[in-house]
C-alpha cells in the first residue's frame, strides 16, 4: 500500500496518477478518515491529559480530607466519554486503512500513459509467428484428437474451465515445470514448494485483497483461500521480517496449481487452456534493494524470456500502460507468446516490479550499516505451465496431426520426442 504520509502531503499528485488507471479510486476518503483520525486523537489526548490533573487533584484532597465527590464524578463522566472516543477512533482506524489499502499503486515515470491495453507498448520481439503449409488446429483440437487433453471428462467430475491431462499430455505438462524449475535453479533462485492454501493475511499482503476477493476462491469454514498464485505463499515467507540488507537480493522459484474464480471473464477464452479455474505455474519471486529494483525487473523479464528462447517459441515483451497493469503492480512486462490458432500473441507471463508497496503491507524491512528501509519486491510468471503447453501443441504441430516435442523437452519427456 502507498504510505499515508505520503498520500496525505501529496494528494494531488495521487490523484493524478490514479487518474490514468482503469477503475474510480477514492484518496479523498482517505484524506477525510485521516483527518477525523487525528481530531478524534487529539480531544483523546487532550481529556487524558485533564483526566490525569483531576486524578492528581483528587489525591490531594483525599490526602487533606476533603470532598473530592464533585472532582470524581466528573471524572467518571469524562472516562465515559474518553471510552466512547476510543471506540470509535479504532473504528476510524480501521475504516482508515482499508481505505488506504484500496488505493492502487503509483504507476512508474517510464509506463506508457493510456485506459487500457491499446496503450501498451512493444518493447522486442524473438523469432517469427510459425507459418504451416497446411491449416492448422487450436490446441483443444489437436489435443482431443491425440487423446492428450480431456475437458469433457473435467467437466463431469468438476465443471467448465477444468481439463484432465491424459498419458503423454500429463508427461508434456510435467516435462514443462521441470524443465523451468531447472533453468531458473541453474540462474540462482531457490526452489521452494509452498502450499496451494494461504490465509486471509497473506492475502491482504500482496494486494489480492480486498480488491480481489471476488476472484479468490476461499474456503468454506476457514480462513484459508487457494493460492491464485505462487506469488502470495513465496513473498509472504518473509512477511514481518528484517532481512539482512548484505545477503540481498533473494530469489525464489516456485511451482503451485493456481486457482482464480475469473470473475467477470465469461466468455473470454473459454476453450482450451489459456482461462482456466486451476491451472499450473512457474513463479519467479525477488527480494532486493530499492535502487536495484528495476535492473532486477529487467533481469526478471530476461530470466523469464530465456524459457521461451531454449523452447524455440516466438514472443513479444510488451510495456503495460497505466490503464492495463496490475493493482500492485509500478511498472509490468507482459510477455506474449505467439498462438496460430488465435493469430496473434497471447500473455504468457507477467513480470511486475512492486516496489515497496507489497513490502509495507507486510512489513518486511532489510538493514544495513544500522538503517532499515523497506524492501522493494517483484515477481513474474517462468512461465504458466498451460498456456506453455498450450502453444507447444499449436506451433510444433506438424501436417500428420502429430505434435513434435521441442528439443529441450525431450530428455524430460524420457527421450519421446513426439506425441502421435
Amino acid at each position: 500500500m502507498l504510505d499515508l504520509k505520503f498520500i496525505t502531503e501529496n494528494a494531488e499528485t495521487v490523484k493524478q496518477a490514479m487518474a490514468t488507471r482503469s477503475g474510480t479510486y477514492d484518496v479523498d476518503k482517505v484524506l477525510t478518515l485521516n483527518a477525523r483520525r487525528k481530531e478524534i486523537l487529539g480531544k483523546v489526548e487532550a481529556m487524558k491529559a485533564e483526566r490525569n490533573r483531576v486524578s492528581d487533584e483528587i489525591a490531594k484532597l483525599r490526602k487533606e480530607k476533603k470532598n473530592a465527590d464533585e472532582k470524581i464524578a466528573a471524572m467518571k463522566k469524562d472516562n465515559e466519554e474518553i471510552k466512547k472516543l476510543d471506540e470509535e477512533l479504532s473504528a476510524v482506524e480501521a475504516d482508515l486503512k482499508l481505505a488506504q489499502m484500496s488505493i492502487p499503486n503509483i504507476p512508474h515515470a517510464s509506463v506508457p500513459v493510456g485506459a487500457d491495453d491499446t496503450f501498451n507498448r512493444e518493447e522486442r520481439k524473438f523469432g517469427e509467428p510459425t507459418k504451416f503449409s497446411f491449416e492448422p488446429q487450436a490446441h483443444w483440437d489437436i489435443g482431443a484428437k491425440l487423446g492428450i487433453l480431456d475437458p469433457v471428462t473435467a467437466a463431469k467430475i468438476t465443471g467448465a474451465r477444468f481439463t484432465v491431462y491424459r498419458g503423454l499430455g500429463a508427461r508434456l505438462e510435467r516435462a514443462i515445470a521441470n524443465f523451468m524449475l531447472d533453468t531458473h535453479n541453474k540462474a540462482g533462485y531457490t526452489e521452494v514448494f509452498p502450499p496451494f492454501m494461504v490465509n486471509r493475511d497473506s492475502m491482504y499482503g500482496t494486494g489480492q485483497l480486498p480488491k480481489f476477493e471476488e476472484d479468490a476462491f476461499a474456503v468454506k469454514n476457514t480462513n484459508y483461500f487457494l493460492v491464485p498464485t505462487a506469488e502470495v505463499p513465496v513473498t509472504n515467507m518473509h512477511r514481518g521480517e528484517v532481512l539482512d540488507g548484505n545477503a540481498l537480493p533473494f530469489y525464489y522459484c516456485a511451482y503451485t496449481a493456481c486457482f482464480r474464480a475469473e470473475a467477470g471473464s465469461a466468455g473470454r477464452d473459454t476453450r482450451g487452456l489459456i482461462r482456466q479455474h486451476q491451472f499450473n505455474k512457474v513463479e519467479l519471486v525477488k527480494f532486493c534493494k530499492p535502487e536495484n529494483s528495476y535492473a532486477e525487473l529487467e533481469s526478471l523479464t530476461a530470466e523469464a524470456e530465456s524459457v521461451l528462447k531454449k523452447l524455440g517459441l516466438a514472443y513479444r515483451v510488451v510495456c503495460l500502460s497505466t490503464g492495463d497493469m496490475g493493482f500492485s503492480s509500478a511498472k509490468t512486462y507482459d510477455i506474449e507468446v505467439w498462438m496460430p490458432s488465435y493469430g496473434r500473441y497471447v500473455e504468457i507471463s507477467s513480470c511486475s516490479n512492486f516496489e515497496d508497496y507489497q513490502a509495507r503491507r507486510m512489513n518486511i524491512k532489510y538493514k544495513e550499516n544500522g538503517k532499515t528501509a523497506l524492501v522493494h519486491t517483484l515477481n513474474g510468471s517462468g512461465l504458466a505451465v498451460g498456456r506453455t503447453t498450450a502453444a507447444i501443441l499449436e506451433n510444433f504441430q506438424q501436417a500428420d496431426g502429430s505434435v513434435k516435442i521441442p528439443d529441450a523437452l525431450v530428455p524430460y519427456m524420457g527421450g519421446i520426442d513426439r506425441i502421435g
